[in-house]
């Protein structure tokens, strides 16, 4: 077979991708030439730091290693002491460092450090060691500004405003001044934000029916693995352990539903009236020691990441538990009122999927008390790797404005989706043989099999600028929307039995990617 087309193709990506290359960081160092003027510098002078900056930048984006071969944690983990920092990035003055980081808590040099990027903080300290220190200041300075745009004066704010146009494609925002002062307090007091939301939106029962269902999906997940013929059984068992161990948290922490626990964590905080900017760099100091005050704490099983609030959900494999904030229990992905087919296609995937990143190329390294290390045997291992590299394969050849996605970049999540959409409807159907069907809505003609998989879907319709979506191909281990619904579904035998899609069709391939 022969593939004339591939060569025109390739420089017409290559090409295109030039294109967004000189257009962002014109756009980038028009943005940064601003701020300098804004910062009391002349448009000369400006235009000469900021081209120094934007190529530091470039340099270090350059020896930065690409996500998609960070995946393997076990492979790029390196447990050393602090003072072996010194000998690996030596440009850096260590101790002193962590010691301002990490303040009022005291270090010594045997104080164990996790060092995820080896290589790069190799040629760091190499880039360091041969950059002007004049430079190396005007960046760090300029990425403290960059850091505080969004907080000054509303100038800063419109030069940021134009850079983002370019990069997102976007107009200026209308959104309302309000919505911006929520956004900031659940970033600093979501959880005393939280207990507010909570008390005005979360029905109780939900988070009841949230946490039964999640049992239901975990049940269903557990039962699939009797049917994965890759793994062996000694693994199998292993995998069904670390499934009954993850600990589940459901809508919010308790502690934010009691006045005097909540006061204490924030305690510490102090804010002062009608002086924005100094609250933010009050709240960034405070959240500073708190972090320093876990370095010598054991892990908090019941400390949440995110806020109640918050329409989004998470797995943490060192602890081995996923988090459903209330914030996610509301339409479109769940709602009280609506038949529980829209329920498991909804919400009910997102547990599903929360659930099958414990199963991911990355979370599957974890075992159930969350501890980095080989628990699988390794004809399983390799066998994973081999079914795993369909999926990169099948979303390696998705394209978006001409763009291809990155299968490799995108293989966790794309593992999720597609068991959480499997966990999800075989719960549903348990449900089902438990339950008894339920009615079908009027009017649509669809069954509730069918309405299943539309639940699913529309919970991912969304519209993206053309650079929105190249922003995200490049950085988003997320498969763009479209391609979480159809690149999921088409792997899916349910969804073709009950749309009676037709063999070979574009959603009804003859070759199915399957793990969980």
């Amino acid at each position: 077979m022969t593939h004339t087309n591939l060569v025109p193709l390739y420089c017409l990506h290559f090409t295109i991708l030039l294109m967004w290359i000189f257009q962002y960081l014109t756009a980038y160092l028009n943005f940064l030439v601003e701020l300098g003027v804004l910062l009391g510098g002349s448009e000369e002078t400006s235009q000469t730091l900021m081209k120094e900056i934007v190529d530091f930048e470039t340099t270090l984006a350059n020896i930065t290693v690409p996500q998609e071969e960070r995946r393997d944690e076990e492979l790029i983990y390196h447990k050393v002491e602090a003072k072996d920092l010194k000998d690996l990035a030596p440009a850096v003055d260590w101790m002193p460092y962590l010691t301002e980081v990490f303040a009022p808590v005291t270090l010594n040099e045997s104080e164990p450090v996790v060092v995820y990027a080896k290589e790069y903080l190799q040629k760091v300290s190499e880039l360091i060691a041969n950059t002007n220190k004049s430079l190396l200041n005007n960046y760090m300075i300029m990425k403290v500004v960059r850091k505080m745009v969004s907080i000054l004066d509303q100038r800063f704010q419109d030069v940021e405003q134009r850079f983002l146009e370019v990069m997102y494609g976007t107009k200026k925002s209308c959104t309302p001044r309000w919505k911006l002062c929520v956004s900031d307090t659940d970033s600093a007091l979501g959880f005393a934000l939280g207990a507010l939301f909570v008390k005005d939106t979360f029905a109780e029962d939900s988070k009841a029916t949230a946490e039964e269902m999640v049992a239901e999906i975990k049940r269903a997940f557990e039962d699939s693995l009797k049917d994965v013929s890759w793994m062996d059984s000694d693994t199998k068992k292993a995998a069904k352990e670390k499934a009954d161990a993850i600990y589940n948290m459901v809508g919010y922490p308790e502690f934010i539903m009691n006045a005097t626990k909540l006061d204490k964590v924030f305690n510490d905080f102090v804010v002062v009236s009608e002086l924005y900017f100094q609250n933010v760099m009050q709240y960034y100091n405070f959240s500073a020691r708190v972090t320093a005050d876990q370095l010598r704490k054991s892990p908090n099983r019941n400390q949440w990441s995110m806020t109640p609030p918050t329409v989004n959900a998470y797995y943490n494999p060192t602890k081995n538990e996923m988090v459903l904030p209330a914030g996610i229990l509301q339409a479109p992905f769940y709602s009280r009122s609506w038949p529980k087919a829209l329920n498991f296609g909804g919400i009910g995937v997102v547990m599903g999927h929360e659930l099958t990143h414990a199963f991911d190329d990355q979370g599957r390294e974890y075992d159930k008390d969350g501890n980095l290390r080989p628990w699988w045997k390794n004809s399983s291992v390799e066998a994973f790797k081999r079914q795993t590299q369909c999926m990169v394969e099948q979303y390696g050849n998705y394209s978006i404005n001409k763009e291809p996605l990155n299968g490799r970049h995108t293989l966790g999540e794309n593992i999720a989706d597609n068991g959480g959409l499997k966990a999800a409807y075989k719960a549903y159907v348990n449900w089902i043989k438990k339950n008894g069907e339920e009615a079908m809505l009027p009017a649509l003609g669809m069954t509730n099999h069918q309405l299943f998989f539309v639940g699913f879907a529309q919970v991912w319709c969304a519209v993206r600028t053309p650079e929105s979506s190249h922003e995200g191909v490049i950085t988003d281990p997320h498969s763009p929307s479209r391609f979480r619904v159809i690149g999921t579904i088409s792997n899916s035998k349910e969804f073709s039995k009950h749309f009676g899609c037709k063999a070979d069709a574009p959603m009804n391939p003859k070759h199915k990617c399957e793990l969980w």
